[in-house]
């Protein structure tokens, strides 16, 4: 049953390779993830009800599928692998256009490719494998960690966090406020643009397991209305499809969305709560010679 499973959702995402690159190409060649993905999506015609969808833990299905059409596209070749949140084309992508076949062979292509990779490190590194199983080493995925970390904070603890978080990405002057039920307000802070421009930002804090709806959207916006340039909300769950047009509306302030996913790429950026760790893989075959 699991193996059907893994197929299905294989197939769901094989099926974003050639979209994915024809966003790009349309957005000139490279994009934001979330211009890209929002691209795909109104390419595509997706429905609310699939934008909707989220994992077990609370992130977005099909984000999570574009992301996962964008890791196989870069393994091609066909995307470069930048890691600073922009998408690109390479050359071979900017003049490749995949049909759903070609795409299904790309990905079959890498699934045997890891298989054979995983099957090689299995038998040159048995004792490796076996002391990382026993050791607990190989723990689980450190961004589900995360996640559940900070569900598990209390609401003033989150608003802290993000004080914080806000601080670090450049804000002055951030004060916490959610105490106080300033009509969904959590706190502000100045964006300092340049020394000539600034902006005073409103933030609202949303420990959600699940999507925010448009209507939080709507209520923040009027709560925030004269009062600053810009408003953030911040949750650890999703932004429903709704919520995300909402926020974008022509005519009304803009609100920036970060969602779980990109709170945890924030956090990774800035090294909040997360130190990266540099290891050694034992290379068994450069020792064999010696053994003889």
């Amino acid at each position: 049953m699991a193996t059907k499973e893994k197929k299905d959702e294989g197939a769901q995402f094989v099926r974003y390779f050639g979209p994915l690159l024809d966003a790009l190409r349309g957005l000139g060649g490279s994009a934001k993830v979330d211009e890209a993905v929002d691209r795909v999506a109104i390419d595509l015609k997706i429905s609310d009800d699939v934008l909707n969808e989220t994992l077990p833990s609370g992130g977005s299905r099909f984000r999570n599928q574009v992301a996962w059409a964008r890791f196989y596209l870069v393994r091609e070749g066909l995307l470069d692998s930048s890691k600073h949140g922009v998408w690109s084309l390479t050359e071979k992508g900017f003049k490749t256009s995949l049909k759903q076949d070609e795409a299904r062979k790309i990905f079959l292509k890498w699934v045997k490719i890891f298989q054979e990779q995983r099957k090689q490190k299995e038998e040159n590194e048995p004792v490796a494998e076996k002391v990382a199983e026993g050791t607990g080493a190989v723990s689980k995925d450190y961004r589900q960690e995360v996640l559940e970390i900070l569900l598990a904070l209390p609401p003033a603890g989150f608003e802290r966090l993000s004080q914080r978080l806000l601080r670090e990405a450049g804000f002055t002057q951030v004060v916490v406020t959610g105490q106080s039920g300033d009509g969904g307000i959590d706190g502000y802070g100045i964006l300092q643009v340049n020394p000539l421009v600034s902006f005073k930002v409103l933030f609202q804090c949303k420990r959600y397991a699940k999507s925010v709806s448009p209507s939080h959207v709507r209520d923040f916006r009027g709560a925030m209305s004269g009062r600053a340039d810009k408003g953030i909300v911040i949750t650890t769950g999703t932004f429903s499809a709704e919520a995300r047009r909402e926020a974008t509306r022509d005519g009304a302030p803009p609100i920036e969305l970060i969602d779980g996913e990109k709170l945890l790429d924030m956090l990774e950026k800035l090294e909040l709560g997360l130190r990266a760790v540099a290891t050694f893989e034992v290379e068994h075959h450069f020792f064999n010679e010696f053994k003889v």
